[in-house]
């Protein structure tokens, strides 16, 4: 189906991945250009996109890495170069262990981890930091809302023990999810209200992720002053953590069409999954960008585009095109770096997409190809 984007991609063997080092370079250049003018230091968050092949690319315009535990530790410290910072709603004795010998930065969830874990830290010229809850909701989606009733991300103001500040170099806040920075001002009101006699007494503060600073229409001026005002008015160093950022609309998901079935409507079969290869999809749910399609009824031709798998909902949504989808044809989606690569799965056996590149100069490259020994080595 695509003719006009990249002949290269209609020889791929689908489904895949394909990482578009062009885009993800005009990412960096604005979040370079942001830390520089807020005088901030910007992270990358890898549970988001992890692809370190494009780590020596990443690595030069950011100053670190965050991660979600030990084995994203892991990655950032042998694969990225500058800090890396870790936090977790819990971690074990024998994770800690390790943690402290590759981090610079680890943030605990609550004052009882704080205090188990505090000493070895210590020792080892970690910082510490707590995750703070200013309940301050600023989202529809509850799932994606660590300000909801009942989460169990941050302290909140009620149960911050003073007694621990001695103990703290750092306060920690995520509470946005691909938002603008018209949230994080309201949410730095909340935060400034309920711990602002605290913040002074720290070294950092790190405004977390979800900060979707490359996007269109971000007010980036609005969030350089916010960063400038809090550094210039607690004396802190400030951390942003974005991870959609930095690989938005920098990656592709090329599929075929391997049936066409019309049960009261048009349906498409292709060789990838929602549930497998593109999991937000069925878990925000987010209707992914596609070349060459418009909404449902937009264009002459509309189609249900569904999975082989046997999920009767794997479908990832409906589109419509100028002309009749044929099978064999290849579909591209867009906005799919960040993601859909770190949580894909191999439900039903479904393998998993090759991991491809689009390199600046224009070249298709395979970065990582799975086969069946990827499925059978998982569970035993």
């Amino acid at each position: 189906m695509v003719k006009t984007f990249n002949e290269a991609f209609l020889q791929l063997k689908t489904p895949a991945y394909i990482a578009d080092e062009a885009a993800l370079i005009r990412n960096l250049e604005i979040l370079r250009d942001v830390k520089d003018r807020a005088g901030c230091k910007i992270l990358l968050a890898q549970k988001a996109f992890s692809m370190f092949a494009l780590y020596p690319v990443i690595d030069k315009y950011l100053d670190g890495s965050t991660a979600s535990g030990l084995y994203e530790a892991r990655l950032g410290r042998e694969e990225f170069k500058g800090e890396v910072h870790v936090f977790s709603p819990a971690f074990t004795d024998e994770e800690m262990d390790e943690l402290v010998k590759i981090s610079d930065h680890i943030v605990f969830n609550s004052v009882a981890q704080l205090k188990i874990h505090t000493d070895k830290c210590r020792k080892n010229g970690v910082s510490v930091g707590l995750r703070i809850n200013p309940e301050c909701s600023t989202q529809e989606h509850g799932i994606y809302d660590p300000c909801a009733p009942l989460s169990r991300l941050g302290v909140t103001l009620a149960n911050f023990d003073e007694s621990v500040l001695d103990l703290i170099d750092g306060l920690h806040f995520h509470t946005l999810c691909e938002q603008n920075a018209d949230d994080l001002e309201t949410t730095l009101k909340a935060v400034e209200e309920k711990f602002g006699k605290y913040i002074s007494r720290m070294k950092w503060v790190n405004f977390g992720g979800g900060h979707h600073i490359t996007r269109s229409d971000y007010d980036r001026e609005l969030l350089i002053d916010l960063v400038n005002n809090f550094r210039a008015k607690y004396g802190v160093e400030v951390y942003l953590e974005p991870g959609e950022a930095i690989a938005l609309n920098a990656g592709y998901l090329a599929t075929k069409v391997m049936d066409i079935v019309d049960n009261g409507g048009k349906i498409a079969i292709l060789d990838t999954s929602a549930a497998c290869h593109m999991p937000d999809v069925l878990e925000m749910p987010y209707r992914p960008p596609l070349f060459a399609s418009a909404l449902p009824g937009e264009k002459k031709y509309t189609y249900r585009l569904s999975s082989r798998t046997c999920l009767a909902g794997d479908v990832i949504g409906d589109y419509s095109f100028d002309t009749e989808l044929e099978v064999g044809d290849i579909l591209v989606f867009d906005d799919m770096a960040i993601y859909s690569m770190v949580k894909n799965n191999t439900f039903n056996g479904m393998p998993l997409p090759d991991i491809d590149l689009l390199t600046k100069e224009g070249e298709v490259k395979v970065v990582k190809a799975f086969d069946y020994s990827d499925f059978k080595g998982r569970l035993s």
